[in-house]
């Protein structure tokens, strides 16, 4: 180490004269503290990916945000908790990782430039969320870490102004309506020290819901409580309460927001620690009970074990005497008397675990995973779940693997279910250069696999019935200059919902960002798909599928008007199966101010959009802006204007509010919605109130 030293001196010296020399790369090291809109396009573009997806975890928003206040220390820092940014790929952690212990501590953060795989724009992107400092001491006594963290309480209420009908119906004579009042509540608090110790617990009412009264008398409709522990000699991790469990690549178990298609290639690989603490309001995907994370070296044992009541459609059969389960709900609503009938009629148990193997270049796992449930499922009897989940008990079992050579990652996982059904996903991450990645995937998921809580690269929602190849590549020609781009060809080889026949589709997108200095961002991007489902106009007696292509063309624009404002706006047309009599044309446009003084308590941001498309095919989405940990990503068809207000005012050190005001206004609707949510006029108003109490 002696003799590596003064060749780290010099190498540290020469990056940063090349820094300040260079042009190019003077003028890109001055966006470095510009924090990133990726974690913003990351959930847009999982939202366009899974159309009908509605998701209350907000895990990642909270790890983000605590890693702008607590950035993570490059010096120390390990493979998992780099992997939770979410914004780097296999080969940049092992080569961030290799080159740390060959030269030692990193003398700054541009130092990173040396690193193999790693350019400015990859340092733009990470800077507000890590740091370089003198190493520091990882363990703290558990006295420091139950003295030394900080507790923050929050409090969060949304409403619609508009009464729907659900909420206006006479109760008295009305056999479906929402019994509870309008407004949803989240009570969260969460205490964090530094990545050691997390505790907390969460209470939630939806809107519709009652509140301690009738179907509720306990108050909240949903309570959640974790206890977390890290590093604690060998244990690596110890879950108590409500905790995820993410394994492998996704195939068995994935329980954390994951990412899809979209602009970073870096989602092609599922990366998590297996065990992590669950605090957010979803009501669904999550374990309860008890976990451990065992490490020694290079070896790595997980067990876990988890008990819940989850809601499902309980059916009885009078014939047979069989009661049986027909589906589960994963809405996590309880306001109607179905809805409320099926909250927590079905028991499940759950337990499993994973082993594993791993140092700088190569990594081998093996996983396992059981349910018993209380009451058998049994579908409804459609030819598209015909291979669907069955039975008392379900099980996966597999084994990932990863392999690092020089400029190539290796990674995939290979699963069966307990009725031997196969699931296989392969990948490479190529790093050709520092300014060009490339990444391939192929996956081969048969008819019959089925996982419960399963999130893999995949074109389903659920890792089943899928064959396909993708591959993207992301190339930096210059400092200012960023082009992603995909192809993706998949098939199905079953009938799914809404799908008659076995089938096959694709897609592409392209994507040119351009940054020349601090103060302006244009990007375009340009997504093509092609994606089969029934169609039966004429109401024949079977339905024909039909492949009805979709195309989509944005261009945004961002402008820094000065240190306290900054101008965005965006322009996105789309074409839905343009060669055909049922052709639907689709238009959003935005224009948003930020407001954002430095060093000042108060901030706001307040957006314009319009909106027209011939039907629901042509809908487009856009990611708002929201309270802390919150976010919205609307769907706009029809035609009509949208517009929101959000305030954010620190009153002290310890205690901020935020308001948010946003109204969506049609011209030719007399009634929004459908059911019990049809709103009468043309107006929807919705409020947000929030305060957090950090202590």
């Amino acid at each position: 180490m002696r003799a590596i030293k003064p060749v780290k001196s010099v190498l540290s010296f020469s990056v940063f004269l090349f820094l300040m020399g260079n042009p190019e790369t003077a003028k890109a090291q001055e966006i470095l503290d510009e924090p990133p809109a990726i974690v913003e396009q990351q959930l847009e573009d999982l939202t366009e990916g899974n159309e009908d997806m509605e998701t209350e975890d907000d895990g990642y928003l909270q790890e983000m945000q605590h890693f702008l206040k607590e950035p993570i220390n490059l010096n120390y820092a390990d493979a998992g908790l780099l992997q939770e940014l979410k914004l780097l790929n296999g080969l940049q952690i092992n080569n961030l990782l290799s080159y740390r212990k060959l030269l030692g501590n990193f003398l700054t953060v541009y130092e990173l430039q040396a690193v193999p795989g790693w350019n400015l724009d990859v340092i733009r992107r990470i800077r507000p969320f890590v740091t370089v400092a003198e190493k520091t001491a990882v363990f703290q006594t558990l006295n420091k870490r139950f003295k030394n963290g900080n507790s923050t309480l929050l409090f969060r209420a949304a409403q619609t102004l508009e009464k729907s009908k659900g909420y206006l119906l006479d109760r008295n004579t009305a056999n479906n309506f929402y019994p509870g009042s309008s407004d949803k509540i989240l009570l969260r608090y969460k205490y964090k020290s530094g990545n050691g110790l997390q505790y907390g617990f969460t209470a939630e009412k939806d809107a519709g819901e009652q509140f301690f009264r009738g179907a509720q008398k306990n108050g909240f409709d949903f309570y959640s409580a974790h206890f977390f522990f890290r590093d604690i000699g060998i244990i690596k991790s110890l879950a108590i309460g409500d905790f995820s469990v993410n394994m492998g690549q996704g195939l068995i178990q994935w329980q954390s927001l994951a990412f899809g298609k979209g602009a970073e290639i870096t989602n092609t690989k599922r990366q998590s620690e297996v065990l992590k603490p669950y605090n957010s309001a979803g009501e669904i995907v999550f374990n309860r009970g008890v976990g451990i994370t065992l490490k020694k070296k290079n070896l790595e044992a997980t067990g876990f074990v988890s008990y819940r009541k989850i809601d499902a459609g309980f059916e009885t059969d009078t014939s047979n005497i069989i009661d049986h389960v027909s589906s589960l709900h994963t809405s996590g609503y309880h306001r109607t008397t179905n809805e409320i009938d099926g909250k927590g009629v079905q028991s499940q148990l759950s337990f499993g675990g994973n082993v594993s193997f791993s140092n700088e270049k190569f990594h081998f796992g093996m996983n396992a995973i059981h349910y018993d449930f209380e009451h058998s499922i049994i579908k409804a009897d459609y030819l598209y779940n015909k291979f669907g989940l069955s039975g008392k008990s379900a099980g996966n079992y597999s084994v990932d693997y990863s392999y690092t050579y020089k400029n190539v990652h290796f990674f995939g996982e290979a699963a069966m279910d307990k009725d031997l059904d196969k699931a296989f996903i392969n990948g490479l991450l190529i790093n050709a250069d520092a300014n060009v990645a490339m990444t391939f995937l192929y996956r081969n998921i048969s008819r019959g696999y089925q996982a419960l809580y399963a999130n893999a690269f995949t074109e389903n929602t659920s890792p089943t019935n899928e064959s396909g190849f993708y591959s993207g590549v992301t190339v930096t020609p210059t400092s200012v200059i960023r082009i992603d781009a995909y192809a993706d060809f998949y098939h199905f080889p079953w009938l799914k919902y809404r799908v008659d026949a076995p089938t096959s589709g694709r897609g592409y997108m392209l994507q040119f960002t351009y940054q020349p200095n601090k103060q302006v961002q244009l990007t375009s991007r340009f997504r093509y798909e092609k994606k089969p489902i029934n169609f039966n106009p004429d109401n024949a007696f079977l339905n024909q599928v039909v492949a009805r292509p979709k195309k989509y063309l944005r261009t945004e624009f961002q402008y820094k008007i000065d240190s306290r404002l900054t101008l965005r706006s965006r322009v996105e047309l789309l074409v839905f199966d343009e060669k055909n009599d049922f052709r639907q044309n689709g238009y959003l446009a935005f224009i948003q101010l930020n407001y954002t003084p430095p060093l000042k308590s108060f901030s706001a941001n307040t957006r314009l959009a319009y909106f027209e498309t011939d039907g629901y095919d042509s809908r487009l989405y856009a990611f708002e802006n929201d309270v802390l940990y919150g976010y919205s990503i609307p769907v706009f068809f029809d035609k009509g204007y949208r517009y929101y207000v959000n305030t954010h005012y620190k009153l002290s050190r310890k205690l901020s509010f935020w308001i948010r005001f946003a109204q969506t206004i049609y011209s030719d609707k007399t009634t929004i919605g459908s059911g019990l949510d049809a709103i009468k006029g043309n107006k929807k108003s919705e409020i947000k109130l929030q305060g957090i109490y950090s202590f």
